[in-house]
Order: C-alpha cells, then structure tokens, then sequence
C-alpha cells in the first residue's frame, strides 16, 4: 500500500543540500554532539529527578545523522507504526489483477507523497526522539532498518546538518546551541525512560486513532473538498465557521477533516500527552540552560523569534495544512501548564503526572493547570 523504498528516493531527490561543512568540521560536530548527548542526560535527570532504570536509558542509541538518515529512520518507524492500518488496507484491496495493478499504482502514488512529506519536514527537524522506531544499526549512511524479527527500541536522532544550519542562521554560540538542543532532546528520552507505561500507552492511542480510520474512499474524498473549501473561504455563505469546541475551522489542518467523531476524541488526548511533553522538555531546556549553557537567554530569544516569524507563504501554507502550527502552540501551552504546576506543587508534585495515565492531563487541563492541581492534588490528598 505504500512503497517506502520510492518514499526514500523521492525525498532524497527533493531534498535541500545542508550547509558547507568540510570532512573535519564534520566530525568534530558529530563528536561534540556525543559529549553533550552524554553530558545532558545527568543534568536532565537531575533536575527533573526522573531517573528510572539506567538500563532503560542504555538501550536507547543516541544516532547523529544526516537528513537522508533521518528520513530512511522516520520511514523505518512509519512502517511499524503503521502496520496494523495497511493491513486492514491491503485485506479491502479488491483481488485479481485488477486489486494487484491497484496496489502497485496506489503504493507508488502514496510513497511518492510520503517522500514530498518527509522531504519538506528533512531540513527543520532539529533533534528526535523516535519512540516507536525498530532497532537499528548506525552506518555511515546513517540507521538502517532492523531484519526480521529484530525488536523495536526507541533511539534518540541528532540531526547534524540541521542543528549547523539554525546555529549559523541565528548567529549564536554554536557550541552552547548544540548542547541546549541536547537537553531538548534527552529529555524526551527520560520522559519514555523512566516512565515504562507511557509508550505503550501513546502507542495504543495511535493505533485506536487508526483502528477508527473510515475506509470508505467516497467519504475521504467528500471531507477533504470540504477542507479545500473551507481553506478558500467557500461553503455556505462563505464562511468559515467554527467546530463545537469554538476553534475557528481556519485552524484546522487538513487532517482534521478527514476524522470520525471518536478520532476527534482520541486526538485530543494525544494532544495532550504531546503537549505536555513538548512543554516539558522546554521548561527542562530553560531551567538547567542557565547553568550549563552561558548564552541561553540570547539563544531562546532568537529561537522563540524565529518559530513565530515562519518563513515563505509556501512555508507558511504547509505548516498549516499539515498542522505544523499546532505542533508550535503544543510548545507553548505545555510549556505554560508544566511551569504553572511546578510553581504551586513544586517538581515532586509535578512529578506525579508521571504516575499512570489517569493522571496525565486532559486538553482542557493543559489550558487550566489549576484544575489538574485539584483533581489531582487536592482530592487525592483530602
């Protein structure tokens, strides 16, 4: 149903060439950003105290890679995420050869698409945490794919040519850039580290999102029209409206349209979740950044200008129809809600957000830290 391996030549055809480093620079990089990977993973756990099982932590790579590394390690933890969905897509696949010339054509269309994705996202991705990825072996090429029967680990991704790139771009520091994108990154680490239930938790809100994905073609196609009208200021009488939680439709992504209501629900779980771990690690990054990185107030200042400026109106229109946009307020409002808790239960009482996924907070709570406290602080503790 979709031809990674065309996914991964088309984004390497349309990806954009990284910055001029020479082969010693090159490596100088990528040993620096060992050291900080290392170094950040003892300032992180310590002022977090989330420590969990070093094992854990030992078993999770850190892969300094080019972009062409980051997408053949994206795909490779596309195709296990996405297993189950393709699965349920190849059994509707009509038989004979009708259902065989379908699925060429259909796995070539979607790899292709797939690559144009991954291309764009290739040269703005910073650093990753891959919580889903398959175990992998680092090349000069970068991660490969696992064999058969290999399992899965999360792995921590240094997007080298990236991380050069902004560095440059923002005239700062380079050497305390890399290590403040590393307490980024390791904290995210930590997050699924020393909490054990919260992948398979995460995973198992993906694969019910998916579970629930409508496999009627016609309805697909109906609620991306919709989509593209809504985005050109069409339907009844030209308005935009807004959905049944007061968000403008202008702010949807075209994902949005094409949900059922029970997606609708799970996704703001997962938003959720996502906002409070992007928050998280921001607050992480801040917090042990003036300790360890002299010039972090110049860096987040720059950096925070630069998320909110964007780039070209193509950059612009993109981010919006995949919902990159989204992604950047999840920063800020997971941001927000962390430093709230922490400010009126300290760290340990933030901490217990960690406990089981009861006590994750709700979409509704991320915006209203207050009501998180309550629910559960005060009624545990009364």
């Amino acid at each position: 149903m979709v031809d990674w391996n065309l996914a991964v030549a088309t984004a390497q055809r349309l990806m954009r060439p990284g910055p001029e480093v020479s082969g010693d620079e090159a490596r100088a990089i990528v040993a620096e950003l060992r050291k900080h990977a290392r170094s950040s993973e003892e300032h992180v756990r310590a002022f977090t105290r989330m420590y969990g099982d070093a094992s854990m932590t030992n078993g999770t790579p850190v892969l300094i890679v080019d972009r062409v590394g980051w997408v053949k390690a994206n795909v490779a933890g596309f195709r296990e995420i996405l297993k189950p969905l393709l699965g349920k897509m190849q059994e509707r696949r009509p038989g004979g050869l009708g259902g065989m010339a379908l699925g060429t054509v259909g796995g070539k269309v979607t790899g292709v698409e797939v690559g144009m994705l991954l291309s764009f996202l290739a040269s703005r991705v910073l650093g990753q945490y891959e919580t889903f990825a398959p175990a992998t072996r680092e090349l000069p090429a970068g991660p490969v794919a696992p064999g058969p029967g290999e399992p899965r680990a999360g792995r921590l991704l240094l997007v080298a040519p990236n991380i050069v790139h902004v560095e440059r771009e923002l005239d700062v520091d380079p050497h305390d850039f890399r290590l403040w994108v590393c307490l980024h990154e390791e904290t995210h680490r930590t997050q699924f580290t020393a909490v054990p239930w919260l992948r398979d938790h995460i995973e198992g809100e993906i694969q019910s999102f998916l579970g629930e994905t409508d496999m009627d073609a016609s309805t697909v196609i109906e609620r991306i029209r919709e989509a593209a009208q809504s985005f050109s200021g069409g339907g009844a009488g030209g308005s935009k409206g807004t959905r049944g939680d007061d968000e403008p439709e202008e702010g949807r992504s075209i994902v949005d349209f094409v949900q059922t209501p029970v997606q609708r629900e799970i996704l703001a779980r997962l938003t959720a979740v996502m906002s409070l771990l992007e928050g998280h690690a921001d607050f992480v990054m801040d917090g042990v950044g003036p300790d360890v990185v002299p010039s972090v107030a110049e860096i987040r200042e720059k950096f925070q200008q630069r998320r909110a400026s964007g780039a070209g109106r193509l950059d612009q229109v993109l981010r919006k129809v995949l919902g990159l946009d989204a992604k950047l307020r999840q920063y800020k409002d997971g941001e927000r809600f962390v430093r709230a808790v922490v400010d009126e239960v300290g760290m340990d009482g933030f901490n217990r957000v960690w406990t089981s996924p009861n006590t994750l907070p709700t979409k509704a709570e991320i915006a209203k830290p207050a009501d998180w406290v309550t629910r559960v602080h005060r009624r545990s503790d009364s």
